[in-house]
């Protein structure tokens, strides 16, 4: 099969392609056949060096979320089969044409969601909704999202108009509209954000930081008790402010609730496709922090 690989640290042209053995299943796993695959910045992390508790072993793969089709099921499995479309997370393999995963861990993807709409949901589902589960917000929440555009912030923006919460979005004007779409009141982000969210007449409750920088601080000089402040990107300010790092971790569950919210148009999340080839413009895209949409590299059918 051909990977996405990485010989050294270093920048997005590090990466290239490479023929691998193929994988087999294990007991208990499925061998699928990727169809698309997301990117992170924790790829782009790992990619150069600076994800301490991630060991590279070289030539390393990259990729943490997938969506494909299931070529075979391997030893013990009975749920899932050969011909079934799938996605979910893994580590450090999705970039491939093929990847094994527990066959526990897979979702079912629904027929009406797009293979690369599939995959790019994947982290942002899992994160958004475990953040807003953490913080608590219910409706008659008044919720502020640093980095509203975002494909987190998008998600979570979405989910907690649905419970029934205010949200305000930061971003930048271009995303405005956009943040204004999904049913948030649109701010943008910066030294002016504190008098741009008191303009609106709405006083925040909660806030999720997707973006660092001084969203902490931010939202604690807007009135936000540090407990009800959570980040999924600044561990260091949360601990310096007293708010809370919120990544409640993978969960199947979550996740399919989500895609059965975005195939049936309750959520959406903008995608923006590089064919396998493009690997490497993918990861530069995701490290200039000014992709419009969620980079997700796509393969053939």
């Amino acid at each position: 099969m051909r990977a996405a690989v990485f010989d050294r640290f270093g920048p997005p042209e590090v990466l290239h392609v490479a023929e691998l053995p193929d994988p087999v299943p294990g007991p208990g796993e499925v061998l699928v056949r990727v169809r698309a695959a997301g990117v992170q910045p924790f790829d782009v992390a790992v990619r150069r060096g600076v994800m301490p508790w991630v060991r590279a072993e070289f030539p390393q793969q990259i990729g943490q979320e997938y969506a494909g089709v299931v070529e075979r099921a391997g030893p013990g499995v009975e749920n899932v089969r050969a011909g079934e479309e799938v996605l979910g997370s893994t580590m450090l393999n999705a970039v491939a044409e093929l990847l094994t995963v527990p066959a526990a861990n897979v979702v079912a993807k629904p027929a009406s969601l797009p293979f690369p709409e599939a995959a790019g949901l994947v982290a942002a589902a899992q994160t958004a909704s475990g953040a807003l589960l953490e913080l608590g917000v219910t409706a008659g929440d008044v919720l502020l999202v640093h980095a509203g555009a975002g494909s987190v912030g998008s998600i979570a923006t979405q989910l907690a108009v649905r419970a029934g919460a205010t949200v305000i979005g930061t971003a930048s004007p271009g995303n405005h509209e956009r943040v204004r779409a999904m049913g948030a009141t649109p701010v943008p982000y910066g030294i002016d954000l504190l008098e741009a969210v008191l303009a609106t007449g709405l006083k925040p409750t909660v806030a999720l930081d997707a973006g660092g920088g001084e969203a902490i601080a931010q939202s604690i000089a807007l009135g936000v008790t540090p407990e009800r402040v959570g980040t999924i990107v600044d561990d260091r300010a949360a601990a310096e402010h007293g708010a809370r790092v919120v990544r409640a971790g993978r969960s199947p569950e979550r996740l399919a609730e989500v895609v059965a919210l975005a195939a049936a148009g309750g959520i959406t999340l903008p995608v923006l496709p590089f064919a396998f080839e493009e690997v490497v413009a993918a990861h530069a895209a995701v490290e200039s922090r000014h992709a419009r949409g969620k980079v997700v590299v796509t393969f053939g059918s």
